[in-house]
């Protein structure tokens, strides 16, 4: 519509042209008297041609219009086509940098959870280290503590009157005070 509108424009504009000059060319030419005293050198040909209007123009001239109106026209449908995608280009470039802010946020955030993972996680390393270290710095600990009860249980059971057997007492002697303890006998059970 608006290409339409441009070129009814350009030819209404351009109609008074074509009207000057055709009218100029339907007129027959006026006879000029040139004095040849008055002017002291020859004129050039080139000069004299400069100023007559030939016919062969107007049609030339109505041709180039038209053909500058569909020019004119076909550039205006480009101009808006790249108009349009220019507006077009603004906005996805508008949406884009909102969400590059977006996941710029979202990135601090997720990085600084990140950091307090990792410190997490390496408090609970050292924490499962020391735990660990606890726990096997106490296992002799707690051998000796449950040899001493097997000891002393073995000794309870000799004072009630039971015996150990010869094997048993080898057992015994070697360390291995829970084999002692199992393999006595009580004399007074069946």
């Amino acid at each position: 519509m608006q290409s339409v509108n441009k070129t009814v424009f350009l030819l209404v504009s351009l109609a008074p042209i074509f009207l000057l000059l055709s009218c100029s060319s339907e007129r027959e030419p006026a006879d000029v008297v040139v004095r040849h005293d008055s002017i002291g050198t020859p004129q050039n040909d080139a000069v004299g041609k400069r100023f007559q209007e030939t016919t062969r123009q107007t049609p030339t001239a109505v041709k180039s219009a038209v053909e500058l109106s569909e020019k004119y026209a076909r550039l205006s449908e480009e101009a808006a086509v790249l108009r349009q995608k220019h507006h077009e280009s603004v906005a996805r470039n508008k949406q884009l940098k909102d969400q590059v802010v977006a996941l710029e946020t979202e990135l601090q955030q997720t990085q600084t959870e990140l950091g307090q993972a990792n410190s997490l996680l390496i408090e609970m390393r050292i924490e499962l280290n020391r735990w660990k270290t606890d726990i096997l710095g106490f296992r002799d600990e707690m051998r000796d503590a449950e040899t001493a009860q097997l000891e002393t249980l073995l000794r309870i059971l000799k004072v009630l009157g039971g015996h150990v057997d010869p094997e048993s007492a080898r057992a015994g002697n070697t360390g291995d005070v829970g084999s002692a303890v199992a393999s006595m006998h009580r004399p007074d059970r069946p």
